[in-house]
């Protein structure tokens, strides 16, 4: 028996140095953390939005597309397999924590550093990334279906040429993600074309023009099947609520009786024209400056999603013929919208605890009360940084990140094509709500945080070690310059050889065609 203990002890200490073990070790760090940040969240949190999926997703309401009815689907889904709701916010976790795993696992191959390996699981705790970890977004979930798509694009490019079953199940996987993140966020198609272009490249390092329109067919077609299967699976009412868009713009761009006017001109009747005028009224007297249908709008009670529906036509030709002719006044409002969201974004933590005036949160929920001690942790936790850096919170700072990722020619390291197009990918992602921001909100420029702190962990972690590299590297050089020999001692015989060590170097990059 002692012989099999110390034939065991010997195993695992050959393992150990030989760093086969590692991975593991970092596979159960990342599965304790991801089950301590889900205990803390558990049993999700619930804001407005997500507390009408909830209720779409159980059937209690039909479901509409005013939010994403692919979400109410999948929770759909989970409830049934799982039979508690909670399951959501658990999934958001693992998604996270195995995502950070699998590229700290990746940092681990190509450094064998262990201490940076755990730099990329350190992201989950980031303040500005765990705030929302447990709450069931939308955004959330384009945030870590994209992530998800950069890890699995990595490692495919990583693969031996003869594991290609492996390399077209994990693209498949990868594409699946990919397919989710444009269904989950009405404005994440911009943000999934860089990240689809991650996806070609790890297949074909070099792809020519019809691979890259191949490969385009097949994601436009997975789109379109996917849109259908769930407008199949759901039948979703119409909702059209895009026209939220042209209202804000029109309340804000002309005075009151300027929208009367225009809304006149365009045909509209007259509910809708004097639903206008006091929306207008109302919002500049309360200083209201977004989310004019929401915040401004005459609205019965119980709030009819529909209500757009009939009206969205009528609100387009209304911005069509007025726009135009306030074409200052327009791009001054969405400046200032702009701008707010960039250096002013609230709602930096969500307690979970209530929704908006006038709802309740599910039954369902209610059943679960949040753990008020661990939830107050984690707001001084979020709070405390949000006072201290602030730019952490904020969609400048990671807008400036994302423009960096994308000007930069070159960055050290193996990922410097995957780093740009990640910073292209949240570049994007900004820049689509220049036009169709609703409101100042930190959960919008999610994504953005956190693509450009796993790139900033990358950046550093290449950093650091191509700087331990050139270290060991200057350490073995000996000194170059001519030495005179004391007198009566003849030079060495040999000079000294230079070892380069190259522990914590990259390792170059196998292709894989």
């Amino acid at each position: 028996m002692s012989e099999t203990v110390d034939r065991w002890n010997a195993a695992l200490r050959r393992a150990w140095r030989a760093g086969t073990l590692w991975p593991w070790c970092l596979a159960v760090i990342a599965a304790v953390c991801g089950y301590a940040v889900a205990t803390v969240f558990h049993p999700g949190y619930l804001s407005a939005d997500s507390n009408t999926q909830l209720g779409q997703a159980l059937g209690d309401e039909p479901v509409n597309d005013w939010h994403p009815p692919v979400m109410a689907l999948a929770w759909r889904i989970i409830i049934r397999i799982t039979g508690d709701f909670s399951a959501m916010a658990d999934l958001q976790a693992a998604v996270l924590w195995g995502t950070l795993w699998v590229l700290a696992r990746l940092g681990w191959k190509k450094t064998g550093s262990r201490g940076l390996s755990l730099v990329v699981l350190a992201v989950g705790f980031a303040p500005h990334i765990m705030n929302f970890t447990g709450v069931v977004w939308k955004d959330v979930h384009l945030a870590y279906a994209l992530l998800a798509v950069f890890a699995i694009a990595l490692t495919v490019r990583e693969l031996p040429q003869d594991r290609a079953r492996t390399r077209w199940a994990l693209l498949a996987l990868g594409l699946l993600f990919l397919v989710y993140a444009a269904l989950v966020r009405k404005n994440g198609i911009p943000a999934a074309i860089p990240v689809f272009a991650l996806l070609v490249l790890a297949a074909w390092p070099a792809p020519g023009r019809r691979r890259w329109m191949a490969a385009t067919g097949v994601f436009v077609a997975a789109v379109i099947a996917g849109s259908a299967g769930v407008s199949a699976a759901t039948a979703p009412l119409t909702t059209r609520v895009y026209a939220v868009i042209p209202v804000d713009d029109l309340v804000h761009v002309l005075t009151p009786a300027q929208v009367r006017a225009a809304a006149e001109q365009a045909g509209a009747s007259p509910d809708l024209r004097d639903r206008l005028v006091a929306t207008a009224v109302t919002c500049q007297k309360q200083h209201i400056t977004s989310d004019a249908y929401l915040q401004c709008f005459p609205r019965g009670r119980p709030f009819d999603v529909t209500y757009l529906n009939q009206r969205a036509d009528v609100l387009v030709r209304m911005w069509t013929q007025q726009m135009p002719k306030h074409w200052k006044g327009y791009a001054e409002y969405r400046g200032q919208v702009f701008t707010k969201l960039l250096f002013q974004s609230n709602q930096t933590f969500w307690n979970g605890t209530h929704v908006n005036a006038g709802a309740r949160l599910n039954p369902e929920v209610r059943k679960q009360p949040l753990n008020d001690t661990l939830r107050f942790a984690l707001q001084n936790y979020v709070t405390g940084f949000a006072r201290d850096l602030p730019m952490l919170f904020q969609g400048w700072f990671w807008l400036a990140v994302s423009l960096v990722l994308v000007l930069r020619r070159r960055w050290a390291g193996p990922y410097s094509r995957e780093l740009r197009l990640l910073g292209a990918s949240s570049l994007l992602y900004v820049l689509a709500y220049l036009p169709t921001a609703p409101e100042s909100n930190y959960r919008y420029v999610y994504w953005p945080a956190l693509s450009g702190t796993v790139a900033l962990a990358l950046i550093t972690i290449a950093a650091v070690a191509d700087r331990r590299a050139a270290a060991d590297a200057h350490a073995d050089v000996p000194d170059a310059r001519p030495t005179v020999p004391p007198a009566g001692r003849a030079p060495d015989a040999a000079p000294g050889r230079i070892v380069p060590s190259g522990r914590l170097a990259f390792a170059p990059h196998r292709s894989t065609t």
